[in-house]
């Protein structure tokens, strides 16, 4: 099978990582990107299949807030404790994708 080429333009510092990484993995810099990016592909096919159907239902709903039922009446929150404010935040940020450190997992940072 042909081989193509594709070129890539990185800052010194993500090549430096990439590089150490591969050979941390016993793999050459392409081998280790092609590993990296098929596994990336894997993972959002995975994901999209996953949510196809919620995603067909949104795209039928047009986000028309006229197709939308109404909410129903809520009471109103109690107030939360510092602590529950902390745990609620912590959720969220991994609800967006966030660690700890305010960095996607698995992107640079």
């Amino acid at each position: 099978m042909a081989k193509t080429r594709i070129c890539i333009s990185l800052d010194q510092d993500q090549a430096e990582r990439i590089r150490q990484h591969a050979e941390r993995a016993g793999m050459h810099v392409s081998a280790y990107l092609v590993h990296a990016a098929t596994r990336q592909m894997a993972e959002s096919d995975a994901i999209e299949e996953q949510f196809a159907e919620v995603d067909a239902l949104i795209a039928r709903a047009g986000w028309a807030p006229d197709g939308l039922p109404a909410e129903p009446a809520r009471e109103p929150a109690a107030e939360l404790t510092e602590q529950e404010r902390l745990e609620a935040e912590e959720a969220l940020d991994l609800v967006r994708g966030h660690d700890r450190q305010d960095r996607r997992p698995g992107h640079a940072a």
